[in-house]
């Protein structure tokens, strides 16, 4: 084995050893059309209110537009495969359902603390220049993961792998390093005539196969849109407060995922597997920032938060939930105050 070769395998072997479940290596240039895919998906208004998504596109449509330096890209994955089934929970009214990737610890934290510990022993072993990124900065991460090897795009744009399923938290080292080896080859996109995802979606949020609509996806309603989310789309959300896991729960290929090549990190909260609709009703700033203190979900706040609760509890049917509802009609947020009066009218057929 050369010494390319060899630093790939000792690399891959490091990475494992830090708790990523996969790995590959692609070219800087090796996704040369995701730019303008990206440049045509914003044109279209499909990123809704995530106006970050065009300040950064330039940045954002190639590895070399955030860091000219770059010349290879080590892409990784983190298992955070689920035990149980993400849809269990669908008919459970009282209670909210939470994204299986949110259950347990944030993976910003996780990830990226693992990346820090690869990149450094990188530097010792190869003396290079790198960045480390997950999720936060200007990175197309998929479409890189797809170039490295890792899995390849479905027709729900998430990465889906034949070894993890739909279950990977991605992240990229950037590096200075030319690895003198063939990069991994592009995952061939493995889809076929299955539309199990698309038809999945509780709101309609793929126009078409490998298109997503961000401003009708339960996952943007519920974390990114800070405002009323559209009457129209209300009912379909169910008894989700936070993310959506449908379109990925119903892959085929999640039947290759073992839960024992999750991180431990990973391992769901009990209270977040199943939280009381009622109880999320009643947080206020404080007890939402102790609940959801180390996870994901405390970036959206209380108020969205609340928001979202208010919106499942007028979709449960429960008329115990009329009682916290109605102490949240004349909430300091309009938008919690609204969606409660909502479902308040919604619960009681506007008596």
């Amino acid at each position: 084995m050369d010494g390319a070769a060899s630093l790939r395998a000792r690399l891959e072997a490091e990475a494992r050893a830090l708790g990523f479940s996969a790995f590959g290596v692609a070219r800087a240039d090796a996704t040369p059309r995701t730019a303008k895919r990206l440049r045509q998906w914003l044109d279209s208004g499909a990123h809704g209110d995530m106006l970050w998504m065009e300040t950064t596109a330039e940045r954002r449509g190639s590895p070399a537009g955030l860091w000219p330096e770059v010349k290879s890209v080590i892409a990784l994955g983190m298992s955070y495969a689920p035990a149980t089934d993400p849809l269990a929970l669908a008919d459970e009214g009282e209670v909210g359902r939470i994204s299986v990737y949110a259950q347990g610890a944030d993976y910003h934290d996780t990830v990226k603390k693992a990346l820090k510990a690869l990149a450094r022993w990188l530097v010792a072993e190869a003396g290079c220049e790198l960045k480390v990124f997950v999720d936060t900065a200007p990175v197309m991460e998929k479409p890189l993961a797809e170039a490295a090897g890792l899995g390849w795009q479905g027709k729900h744009t998430n990465l889906v792998s034949r070894t993890h399923g739909s279950w990977l938290f991605l992240g990229a080292i950037y590096t200075t390093l030319e690895l003198e080896l063939e990069p991994d080859s592009v995952h061939e996109q493995r889809c076929g005539s299955c539309r199990r995802c698309l038809e999945a979606c509780p709101t309609n949020a793929f126009p078409a196969p490998f298109r997503l609509d961000a401003r009708r996806c339960i996952s943007y309603l519920t974390i990114e849109h800070k405002g009323p989310i559209p009457h129209e789309l209300r009912e379909a959300m169910g008894n989700r407060i936070y993310g959506c896991d449908d379109c990925l729960a119903v892959c085929p290929w999640n039947r290759f995922a073992d839960t024992a090549r999750r991180h431990q990190a990973f391992v769901p909260r009990a209270e977040l597997v199943a939280p009381s609709l009622a109880d999320l009703l009643a947080l206020d700033d404080a007890d939402f920032r102790k609940v959801f203190a180390g996870s994901p979900i405390k970036r959206i706040g209380r108020n969205r938060m609340v928001r979202n609760a208010a919106i499942a509890a007028g979709n449960s049917g429960s008329a115990a939930l009329v009682e916290p509802l109605e102490r949240l009609v004349d909430d300091p947020d309009p938008v919690v105050a609204e969606a409660a009066q909502w479902a308040v009218g919604k619960l009681t057929n506007g008596r």
